[in-house]
C-alpha cells in the first residue's frame, strides 16, 4: 500500500467502527436481544425447511453428501464390476438419512435460540459476518450429533452394503490407511447433515446481513441496519 495512503486507510476504518459502535449504542439491550434471536430462528427455519424435506440433500449440489474419499475408490471398483446400482443407492440412503435427521433439528435449534443471553446476543452483533452461524455450532454440535446419529443408523441399517462399506471401511482403519474416526459412514453422514445444516444458515445469515433492510421485520431492520 502506498505509504501516504496507508494513514487515510486507517483513519476510514477507525471512523467505520466508531459509526458501527454508535449505531449499536441506540439500540436498547432488548431490541438487540430481539433481532439476534430473529435471525437465529430465521436461520434456523430455513435451513431446516430447506433440508429436512424429500430431495434436500440429494437434490441440492452444495450439500449433497457423496462417499467418503476413502471409499470412493471401492465405489469406482463396484461399478466396474456392474454393482453401479448398489453404490447410487448407498449415496441415495446417505442423503435421505441427513434429509430425515435435518428434518428432527428444529427444537434443538429452537433451545439454543431460547438459552441465549445478552452477552450472547452482543457477541453475535459484534462477532463478524457468520456469528449467527458459529453460535449454532457451538451451542448445538453435540445435541444435533446425538439427535442425529440413531436416526441416520436406522436408514443406513436398511442396507446390507453399508454395513461391508463400514467393515472395509474398519479394516483399513486397522492397517492405519485411514483415520479410525472416517471409519464409520454412520459417523460420517451425521457430520455432514449437521455441515449442511449450519451451511444453509450461514447462508441465510449472508443475505440478512447483506440487505437488512430488505428483512422484511422492522426489528431485524433496525438492529441489522445498524452494522
Amino acid at each position: 500500500m502506498n505509504r501516504l495512503l496507508a494513514p487515510v486507510f486507517a483513519l476510514l476504518l477507525s471512523l467505520s467502527a466508531t459509526v458501527t459502535a454508535a449505531g449499536l449504542d441506540a439500540i436498547s439491550s432488548g431490541d438487540a436481544s430481539a433481532g439476534v434471536k430473529e435471525a437465529l430462528a430465521t436461520g434456523a427455519d430455513y435451513a431446516v425447511a430447506s433440508l429436512g424435506k424429500s430431495n434436500g440433500f440429494l437434490g441440492n449440489s452444495k450439500v449433497k453428501i457423496p462417499l467418503p474419499s476413502y471409499l470412493q475408490k471401492a465405489e469406482s471398483a463396484l461399478r466396474m464390476f456392474g454393482m453401479g446400482k448398489q453404490a447410487d443407492e448407498l449415496v441415495e440412503t446417505m442423503n435421505h438419512a441427513a434429509e430425515n435427521a435435518v428434518a428432527e433439528a428444529k427444537p434443538i435449534l429452537t433451545d439454543a435460540i431460547k438459552k441465549m443471553t445478552v452477552q450472547d446476543a452482543k457477541a453475535i452483533l459484534t462477532g463478524g459476518d457468520d456469528s449467527v452461524t458459529q453460535y449454532f455450532r457451538k451451542t448445538s454440535s453435540e445435541p444435533l450429533t446425538q439427535k442425529f446419529s440413531p436416526i441416520v443408523k436406522k436408514e443406513t441399517g436398511k442396507l446390507q452394503l453399508a454395513e461391508q462399506y463400514n467393515s472395509f471401511a474398519g479394516k483399513a482403519a486397522s492397517a492405519g490407511l485411514i483415520d479410525k474416526k472416517n471409519a464409520d459412514i454412520d459417523a460420517y453422514v451425521t457430520q455432514k447433515a449437521i455441515d449442511g445444516l449450519f451451511l444453509m444458515i450461514a447462508e441465510e445469515e449472508k443475505k440478512l446481513r447483506a440487505n437488512p433492510l430488505g428483512a422484511g421485520s422492522d426489528v431485524l431492520k433496525k438492529v441489522f441496519g445498524a452494522l
